[in-house]
């Protein structure tokens, strides 16, 4: 039987591991992506001056087996995150920062060594037949007699088997899917949480980790924000900061939401805060293939994992995958692979 036109839509983890493992199993695939760049929601600020600052996706668990089996096969190593014996506590603004004891880590968080896009761009080099098209937002997708037609915005493919690895939302939102899908797969789909979406990550680099002595900490959970958790990102002998902002501050600017940054980080540091190098930041819901406004509140991680994501679509002929669409974690990096596993052995079996 010959092997079948694939295209995977979405270039981050699920659709870069997807195609991985589709080589594995001798067959090659495109990958559409809108941005241009791959990794999603995946994205690795890097400078000279500073360590590599995760903007998207950072910490993993030695219980994300898919993850750890991916890494394994690649030969990426992981680092555990520096907590510190203390760390700052503000349980509200009337009470001054608290430095308390940390309980011991009984399951510890780990980062990717040398930074989480090197999954990104490992896994793209290890890619010899698939070939990656950036810059190419897909708009429609049709399902004629024996094939599916992709129209992007700047060119027209035909596949027999598309992988979506968009967020399930963005999906049902943004591309004009013919014959429609089915009315359940829609609705829950638009009350689908997009993993980061909604998500401002900020980082600040520094000279000196004055942060790592006994009286001191870069651990930081406060109930007063505007960043509500803060770690030390340091690495190889460079040194940061990062923290997540509440969300409301998607609407002011970034002049803005820098000198609140600033002014709290004072509040534990002094004016060692000011000593910054670079303030870096992202707004997720700045970011059109990552969010889409939704019509009513939903919590986190809603309709993760739905079962109605588990089917296949247009006779067959379009898988869902992306890390809202797994089985096991979804809405985490181990999450966009299993899922990426669960659609290679689908299309195994059906070709």
């Amino acid at each position: 039987m010959q092997s079948p036109e694939i295209i995977i839509i979405g270039g981050g983890l699920s659709g870069l591991a997807t195609a991985y493992y589709l080589e594995q199993e001798g067959k090659t695939a495109h990958i559409l992506e809108g941005r241009n760049r791959l990794g999603g929601r995946i994205y690795t600020h890097r400078s000279e001056e500073g360590p590599p600052i995760e903007m998207g996706a950072t910490w993993l668990g030695k219980k994300h087996h898919h993850l750890m089996d991916l890494l394994g096969a690649l030969d990426i190593d992981i680092r555990q995150q520096y907590m510190g014996p203390k760390g700052f506590y503000e349980p509200m603004s009337m009470v001054p920062p608290q430095l308390v004891d940390l309980p011991t880590e009984e399951d510890p968080t780990y980062r990717i060594a040398g930074g989480s896009d090197n999954l990104v761009q490992t896994l793209a080099d290890r890619l010899n037949g698939s070939q990656i098209l950036l810059d190419q937002a897909v708009t429609s997708l049709q399902k004629n007699e024996t094939k599916c037609e992709i129209k992007t915005e700047k060119d027209l493919f035909q596949a027999d088997i598309v992988v979506s690895t968009l967020p399930p939302k963005l999906l049902v939102e943004q591309v004009h899917i013919t014959p429609p899908l089915p009315d359940d797969l829609r609705n829950i789909a638009a009350l689908t949480d997009t993993w980061m979406a909604d998500a401002i990550k900020v980082g600040l680099t520094f000279e000196k980790p004055f942060w790592r002595k006994p009286d001191s900490s870069g651990t930081i959970y406060s109930n007063v924000g505007p960043v509500y958790e803060c770690y030390d990102h340091s690495s190889n002998n460079r040194y940061a900061l990062k923290g997540f902002m509440k969300e409301a501050y998607h609407s002011v600017s970034r002049a803005r939401r820098k000198k609140h940054v600033i002014q709290q980080l004072r509040r534990y540091y002094g004016e060692k805060a000011d000593h910054y190098q670079r303030y870096h930041e992202l707004v997720w819901r700045h970011e059109p293939f990552s969010y889409a406004p939704y019509e009513q509140d939903i919590i986190p991680h809603q309709n993760n994992g739905h079962s109605v994501f588990q089917n296949s679509f247009l006779d067959g002929r379009l898988l869902l995958s992306g890390s809202e669409t797994a089985s096991e974690f979804p809405g985490y990096m181990d999450g966009a692979v299993e899922s990426a596993r669960r659609t290679v052995r689908r299309i195994k079996s059906c070709f």
